[in-house]
């Protein structure tokens, strides 16, 4: 009863997930994946053998490119885990925004099974009914606070992946959900996604009637919606993809020349293992009550306190406060590593050594594994520039102090380039930087705006930039989770950026570039990254290389 509840917002329900035992034994035959390929969040099930997503995303990268080919994704279940309709749901209920007889009929709508079109359009009209009379900006605004709090730490990565892939050989990407605009919309816009196929509410003057505007895409819906998309646009359904996960979605999937049901539902697994369609099946969160992340959290959290307390008693043994620093990182990224059960599978380490000092960019997703993951690449001689307000963190404040940390306020410009002064002062002294260009950590995987502070530093000091890209810590850990998952790291060290001549005026050029070797890594990976981590990359004063 409570994943039905789970489930279900303004009636946007849909089956439960079939689980692993109710996948056809066609599906799950054949050889079993090594630890390695398990640990990844995605594999393709194809016929017997498991193959890695590569595989699909080299078909991609090799396959027809431009518009007429279409990459159509569903949204809840496919392109994130779970359900938008349960962040919805969630806020009604804190709200006071549901009666007794609406959540009655929708749980009964759930338990009486698989809804037809019609049906699933009743639900849906009952559950909006009470949105009449507000603005379709407080709805855009609720979406988008939504997509923040819940919906964009459920984002399959792999997911992205594909999509990025799509867009990078010109196809016409689009999602079509039978969720509405305003919890669909925020996570299409961050991802780039320009067409947005959905339950439409309708409105008058900017004001929700309380009823829908034309049909809810779920089902036949969908599948009419694609195909008017497809005649509009010129689109090639024969050569296009499709992504999606619900039994609904079968005549969807059928439509289209490339069928992908990700964790397909029972009765979509079968359609699937009958018709050899290559099941994707990406890694899902734990929905079981298993204390053991939250008790590996603890111990990296702990080993961080054990690996500090033996740097600052060996410091003040040999009167070395560097020293101290020194043991205290490259412990803390040993034990974390091996008592979190995180590995890295790092690519370019030998640019980690080559030019010391250095300012060494990091992509920002989460706090506690990027620091993981540059204690255990970097190990000694390292310090970071973080903003002000982890100064005040219990415990966490008063250890990063003891590094020399440079804490900045980004909101005042001028302390911000004066706080850079300490840092700048230890690599001339010989100590290396960690700096995160992004300034805050992304919602998804996609890289944020770069700011300029890491790029002054570099210039100033005379020093490189090594860029370091981390592909998947938000898997591990997203930005605002308080538990981190095993797993494994992926991460390319780029060679050395020289810094010799840069000017003030000339840095907006070099930060572009530099932050288009990144996006190009993340979004070709491991195809970008492994060809571009033995080649130099000289910027010049121009930005140019």
């Amino acid at each position: 009863m409570l994943e039905w509840i789970d489930q279900i917002a303004l009636g946007w329900l849909r089956p439960p997930t079939a689980s692993n035992d109710e996948v056809p034994a066609r599906l799950r035959r054949g050889d079993q994946p090594s630890r390695a390929t398990q640990s990844r969040a995605c594999t393709i099930v194809k016929g017997s053998p498991v193959t890695a997503l590569d595989t699909l995303l080299g078909e991609i990268r090799t396959g027809p490119s431009g518009p007429r080919t279409a990459a159509f994704f569903d949204f809840d279940g496919t392109l994130i885990d779970g359900y938008s309709a349960a962040a919805l749901y969630s806020h009604r209920l804190r709200n006071f925004e549901i009666g007794p007889a609406e959540a009655a009929h929708t749980v009964l709508a759930g338990l009486r099974g698989p809804l037809s079109e019609d049906q699933f359009a009743q639900l849906v009209e009952r559950g909006i009914r009470g949105w009449a009379g507000r603005t379709d900006d407080d709805l855009a605004e609720l979406g988008e606070r939504l997509f923040v709090q819940s919906i964009a730490s459920a984002l399959f990565h792999d997911a992205w992946r594909l999509i990025k892939a799509h867009q990078r050989r010109g196809h016409t990407v689009v999602i079509a959900t039978s969720a509405t605009r305003f919890q669909a919309h925020p996570l299409a816009r961050r991802l780039g996604v320009e067409h947005l196929l959905c339950t439409e509410l309708e409105t008058e003057d900017g004001i929700l009637t309380g009823r829908l505007a034309g049909r809810t895409l779920w089902g036949p819906g969908k599948i009419a919606a694609v195909r008017a998309f497809a005649v509009g646009h010129g689109i090639d359904l024969a050569a296009s993809h499709g992504y999606a996960n619900g039994d609904e979605d079968v005549p969807f999937l059928q439509a289209v020349g490339h069928p992908h049901p990700v964790n397909p539902q029972k009765r979509l697994a079968k359609v699937a293992a009958a018709r050899g369609w290559p099941v994707l099946n990406f890694r899902r969160r734990s929905r079981r009550l298993d204390p053991t992340p939250a008790l590996r959290t603890a111990a990296i959290y702990s080993s961080l306190l054990a690996a500090s307390g033996t740097g600052l008693t060996m410091g003040m043994l040999n009167r070395d406060r560097r020293q101290g620093v020194d043991v205290a990182t490259s412990v803390f990224g040993d034990l974390a590593g091996a008592i979190g059960d995180i590995k890295i599978d790092a690519v370019g380490q030998q640019h980690l050594w080559s030019h010391r000092p250095a300012v060494f960019f990091i992509n920002h997703q989460s706090a506690l594994i990027d620091l993981v993951v540059t204690s255990r690449l970097l190990r000694d001689g390292f310090t970071f520039v973080a903003k002000k307000e982890i100064a005040q963190v219990p415990v966490i404040g008063p250890l990063f102090r003891m590094a020399d940390v440079a804490f900045l306020d980004r909101a005042d410009r001028t302390k911000a380039i004066a706080a850079l002064q300490p840092a700048v002062d230890r690599l001339r002294a010989g100590t290396s930087v960690v700096i995160s260009p992004e300034g805050t950590r992304s919602v998804t995987p996609a890289v944020g705006p770069f700011k300029k502070g890491g790029f002054h530093l570099a210039m100033h000091a005379g020093v490189p930039i090594v860029p370091i890209v981390i592909r998947n810590a938000g898997e591990i850990m997203w930005r605002d989770a308080k538990i981190a998952q095993s797993g494994t790291i992926d991460v390319i060290v780029h060679p050395p950026i020289p810094t010799d001549g840069w000017t003030r005026e000339d840095l907006d050029a070099a930060v572009a570039k530099v932050r288009q070797l990144y996006v190009d890594t993340l979004e070709d990976w491991p195809a970008a990254a492994r060809a571009g981590q033995n080649r130099r990359m000289p910027i010049d004063a121009a930005g140019g290389s």
